[in-house]
């Protein structure tokens, strides 16, 4: 119990700013098919922010909402509301992205149906009472803390990754996912701290983290590989396994063995979110986020 006692002690010393939903929308009539030129597949793989983390940040914001009353710390609670209305931002923001992607011909209706289901299914409160409940809610803490710290480390590639901009990605996607991405970066401890707070048990950690990254990745193969067979444009002389490699190769998309080189990092002693990329980079991004700034936040 040694890492929750440290972790109680995280006064957001280095990260005092607060943390607010920001009131952001896009205009995505003018986004084509594949929004990153030339670049079939990791357009796919970009998607799967449109397809599948609506219904998982909606099921994190939910169990964060029930934490709430378990979580005594003034500032965490405050932390955990802010994020609360971020996630909720975030999944609307991509919600509407995914419904113009359906109106010009990619049809993931049944996908993102079964998709809901499932996280209904596996992330829900199921109705729990008494220690089953709290029970429950310390393991669903624990799976989204693990999840996160992946969603904060790609957010950190997207706030760098010059190459989509310099294929020529659509200026209103790419506003779309830095500003997701520098949210993630923002808030990249609040499920953390919360579950320490909680719980605070390495080991229901590390089992969740592991679970967590099993889980992530394939769902990612899975839903990329359903896009791109559901693309009425897709390029058809060339399978979407060649792509994959491809686009990783020249960057244009994160490394996949992001998903196993970072669980040592997590589960290392003494590990806090915090320790992870810059967060000017990210309070730069959103100070000039053309969605941002066109709403006044």
């Amino acid at each position: 119990m040694a890492e929750k006692a440290d972790a109680t002690k995280h006064h957001y010393a280095d990260e005092a700013h607060a943390i607010n939903a920001r009131d952001v929308h896009f205009d995505f009539g003018s986004v084509p098919m594949h929004y990153i030129p030339g670049e079939v597949l990791a357009t796919h793989i970009v998607n799967v922010m449109h397809l599948v983390l609506p219904e998982g940040e909606r099921a994190m914001a939910n169990c964060l909402a029930e934490a709430l009353p378990l979580i005594s710390d003034e500032r965490l609670r405050e932390e955990v509301a802010g994020f609360i209305g971020q996630e909720s931002m975030h999944a609307s923001s991509h919600e509407g992205a995914r419904e113009h992607l359906q109106s010009i011909g990619l049809d993931v209706g049944s996908y993102v149906g079964a998709v809901a289901w499932l996280v209904d299914r596996l992330l829900g409160d199921h109705g729990l009472t008494g220690r089953a409940k709290e029970e429950w809610l310390k393991e669903r803490l624990g799976l989204f803390a693990g999840m996160e710290h992946y969603t904060a480390v790609i957010g950190e590639w997207l706030l760098h990754a010059d190459i989509l901009e310099e294929k020529g990605m659509h200026p209103t996607m790419l506003d779309l996912v830095r500003w997701h991405g520098a949210e993630e970066v923002e808030h990249r401890s609040v499920v953390y701290d919360a579950y320490m707070h909680v719980d605070g048990s390495y080991a229901r950690k590390a089992r969740t983290a592991l679970l967590a990254s099993a889980t992530l990745l394939p769902l990612f193969i899975v839903s990329t590989a359903y896009m791109y067979r559901k693309d009425p444009e897709r390029d058809e002389g060339r399978s979407w396994p060649l792509q994959f490699v491809n686009a990783t190769v020249r960057g244009v998309i994160p490394k996949f063995t992001v998903f196993f080189t970072e669980m040592p990092r997590y589960l290392r002693p003494g590990f806090h979110p915090s320790q992870l990329g810059s967060m000017d980079a990210a309070l730069r991004y959103l100070a000039k986020s053309p969605a941002a700034r066109a709403t006044g936040n």
